[in-house]
Order: structure tokens, then sequence, then C-alpha cells
């Protein structure tokens, strides 16, 4: 791991801090939308490539909707191995170890990194994916990386203006795991990161 990679992980943790102790759940994710931008415009780990950055103007989103925001109970879900293979970081195991529903999108998955450090990973492929966002799926939550808006007491926040395109979105040099059958869901989810009308890469 280089400085500058632990520096944006410093970074991007600092700024869903931020969201989670922000007294206007708007306002903390306009700081962390504002706070991305600067990060994919100059950081040095940022996934754009350099072109590409040369004339970023800021990431797409849609506009925030409150009722997008959800805390909710994590539910149980019979446990699950899955093992993703990556063409960087080898084979990316994860335990199933629960779900959450979501009204008016449907249940989603909780998985659980089972390697060093461990975390929650919780991404979505809604009925946006391959028209108006990435067709491999979203991001609501990845706390080894620092993406975390927090919770308690068997409940979680998931805020779905949240959801974030994963690098390989960007560059195709990038490898992501993608969304399992558990968090595809047919509803369109008109919240989070948007693409741009030509994508990011040809």
């Amino acid at each position: 791991m280089s400085l500058t990679l632990l520096d944006w992980r410093r970074r991007v943790a600092a700024l869903y801090a931020g969201a989670r102790t922000a007294r206007d759940p708007e306002q903390g994710w306009r700081n962390w939308r504002d706070g991305r931008d600067e990060l994919f415009a100059g950081h040095p780990d940022s996934p754009l490539e350099e072109a590409a950055r040369s004339t970023f103007r800021g990431l797409p989103f849609a506009a925030y909707d409150p009722a997008l925001r959800f805390e909710v109970e994590v539910l149980p879900a019979e446990p699950f191995r899955l093992e993703v293979p990556t063409a960087t970081d080898g084979v990316v195991p994860f335990e199933r170890v629960g779900a959450v529903e979501l009204d008016g999108v449907g249940r989603l998955d909780l998985w659980w990194l089972d390697s060093y450090g461990g975390g929650m990973f919780v991404p979505l492929r809604d009925g946006s994916a391959g028209r108006t966002t990435y067709g491999g799926g979203r991001y609501l939550l990845d706390t080894v990386k620092g993406a975390d808006l927090g919770g308690g007491e068997g409940r979680l926040v998931v805020d779905l203006n949240f959801a974030y395109h994963p690098s390989c979105t960007y560059d195709p040099r990038w490898s992501c795991p993608l969304a399992p059958g558990g968090n595809r869901v047919d509803a369109a989810v008109a919240a989070g990161e948007q693409l741009p009308p030509a994508g990011w890469y040809p």
C-alpha cells in the first residue's frame, strides 16, 4: 500500500464520518459529494485516468431524496459463502451475515469480508443498471474502505442517495466485486451516482 492510497482512505473515511454526524442528512450528503469530487479531480489515487481528470467537472448525481434514507433492522439470512475472483486481489471471500428490507426497493443481502480486518459490504444492482448507472451495479456500504453511514443495536443506516460506482466504472484497469443475486432488485433507484451521457470510457 502506498502512502497516497493511505491518504485516500483516510480522507474517504473522514467524509463518511462527517456524513454520520451531520444534523441534516442532506447537508452531510452534499459535503460528501463535494469531497469526492475533490478527490477524483486531484488525488494521485483517483480512479480516473489523467486525461479524464483534465476535463472532470464533478460526478453526476440524482437530486437528494430524503425518502430513500433508511435506518433498518438487520434481518437473519441463510449463511452463504461467496468467493469472488478478481484480476488484482485474487479470490475475495464474503460471508452472508444478514439482510435488510427497503420499502419500495426490496431485500438486500449483507456481506462480511472474510479476510483480515473484515468489513460490511452492500452492493446494489437495481433497474437503472446499464441505462443511467453502471451495468455491474453500485455500492451502498463498504466499511473496510470507510463507506459506513452508521446504525446501532441491530440496525443499519442505508441511504440510497450515497450509492456510488465502483472504480471499474471509470477505467477498465480496475477489478471490482459486483452485486450477486441477493443484491439485485427490479426497482429502478433514482438516486445516487449516475453515469455521464457518454460513460466514462469507450
